[in-house]
């Protein structure tokens, strides 16, 4: 079974959003850090083995940007830690997800990622993720 590694949020401003977070779960955030090759800026959060991932959008037509115009802020997607991002991509094409990357791209966190097509899961923007170097 995979495990959870974190939920992403989508927020307009991190300003804003990071003291909001850190009232409401007690809790400080441990780590910012922008994801150029996303176009956002992230904050995060643990929650026991569960992390909160925020992102805020550094690029007016970045991706973020364009969640929160269309659906407002919120959940964006759920991430799961898997021990071979590679082997699991391959598993879950042959199982008939579709990828939205055909190789793990450098994610936040120190991570690799991918992510499955929402038509695929129930309208649920999925992560796969796993430390890199590993």
């Amino acid at each position: 079974m995979l495990k959870v590694e974190h939920i992403g949020i989508a927020v307009k401003s991190l300003a804003t959003a990071v003291p909001l977070f850190e009232k409401l779960l007690n809790s400080e955030c441990y780590k910012t850090e922008p994801v150029a090759s996303e176009n956002v800026n992230t904050a995060f959060f643990r929650q026991g083995d569960t992390k909160i991932e925020l992102l805020e959008s550094s690029d007016p037509d970045g991706v973020i940007a364009k969640y929160i115009a269309k659906k407002g802020e919120g959940i964006h997607h759920i991430a799961f830690e898997v021990a071979d991002i590679e082997a699991e991509m391959k598993r879950l094409a042959a199982e008939g997800f579709q990828l939205l990357h055909e190789t793990p791209k450098a994610g936040a966190d120190n991570k690799l990622v991918c992510f499955l097509h929402p038509r695929d899961t129930h309208g649920v923007l999925v992560e796969l993720c796993m430390e890199r170097g590993k």
